[in-house]
């Protein structure tokens, strides 16, 4: 089957529960003061955009953009149904991401994840798609948990 790409419905049942999936991963990982993922109810507010990436029905990636300030605009929730992590998922909705920031003129994405080996292949999959490090930024502070990453569009 092919995934497809398309924006949140938030009155589908399966979203809710893919979700707090992925805020129940970085439960174990991150200490609760260092973990900066949105519940569902941030994820409806008017500044993000959240995508899902779907195999027919099922979810299986999720991600979002939330607007910082005019023209950058911070990529969140980013998540892959783990049965499914090493397809290339990740890599699209990524891809799908970027073209929609710049379709929009925004000028810059920046991310904050994750500094233990849990986060090790997002770092990687960023590093690829050509972000970099970078200070913290926005609301954020310095954070030994953290990783921060950039890129200009």
């Amino acid at each position: 089957m092919t995934v497809s790409i398309e924006r949140a419905d938030f009155e589908e049942p399966a979203l809710g529960g893919f979700l707090q999936d992925h805020l129940d991963d970085l439960a174990p990982t991150t200490p609760a003061e260092s973990r900066h993922a949105l519940d569902i109810a941030a994820l409806q507010l008017p500044t993000v955009r959240l995508w899902v990436a779907r195999e027919g029905s099922v979810i299986v990636g999720t991600a979002a953009l939330a607007g910082l300030e005019p023209g950058h605009e911070e990529l969140k929730s980013m998540r892959t149904d783990p049965a499914r992590r090493g397809e290339g998922i990740a890599s699209r909705m990524l891809d799908h991401l970027i073209a929609d920031a710049r379709a929009r003129g925004v000028r810059r994405i920046s991310l904050e994840t994750g500094s233990v080996d849990f986060f090790a292949p997002a770092r990687a999959l960023y590093r690829k798609a050509g972000f970099v490090s970078c200070p913290p930024f926005g609301a954020y502070t310095t954070d030994p948990n953290s990783t921060f990453m950039t890129r200009a569009l």
